[in-house]
């Protein structure tokens, strides 16, 4: 797990990829709490060493078989029960899988945002009407799906959609699909909702 305490009264958990706590979480959260965030990034899938980026399909099996969708957010929400009353403010900000595990916690009224970067398996969930203010970012294009679908099949209240440049993981400088300026554009945006939330 990832702890970086300013003592502020707002924190932000992050919630990492099917790759585990890697140089990219290491960055998103050091990045937040140079903004003034406590952060808090758990290890999901509770392994020293997070998958490299060549072993997506393993680092797939691995969550699913082993984590899963519900286990993972039993265990945010355990780790939400327990800190809600220490903050003001608590945002929640997950990429790829971690943005669905954010998206399956957004119906908790304590919460005062979600984040979600690039949450592919959302459209197993479209059903889901967020309590919090809630913001997806999609890349132009996914593999998987069909983005405009999705976001056009998505109840959009309490929901900002922002589609940018790239592929899945554009916001990722260790990825080969990184696209600096979308993942400029996604953080500044992160901000302003954090600051209007």
């Amino acid at each position: 797990m990832i702890q970086i305490l300013n003592e502020t009264d707002s924190l932000v958990i992050v919630i990492h990829e099917i790759y585990g706590i890697n140089q990219h979480m290491e960055s998103v959260c050091e990045k937040l709490s140079s903004q003034g965030f406590d952060v808090i990034c758990p290890n999901l899938l509770e392994r020293e060493q997070p998958f490299d980026y060549s072993d997506e399909k393993v680092a797939y099996q691995n969550f699913m078989e082993n984590v899963g969708f519900t286990e993972a957010v039993h265990k945010i929400k355990d780790i939400l029960l327990s800190i809600k009353n220490e903050y003001q403010k608590i945002y929640i900000i997950g990429f790829s899988v971690g943005a669905t595990v954010a998206w399956l916690c957004s119906g908790e009224d304590y919460l005062d945002g979600i984040v979600g970067y690039y949450g592919s398996r959302i459209r197993n969930y479209k059903e889901i009407v967020p309590l919090s203010p809630t913001i997806l970012f999609f890349p132009q294009e996914e593999q998987s799906f069909e983005v405009d679908e999705l976001i056009s099949n998505l109840d959009k209240r309490n929901i900002k959609i922002h589609k940018f440049n790239g592929k899945h993981g554009f916001s990722d400088p260790y990825s080969p699909n990184f696209n600096a300026k979308s993942a400029q554009d996604a953080f500044n945006e992160i901000l302003n909702f954090i600051r209007t939330h």
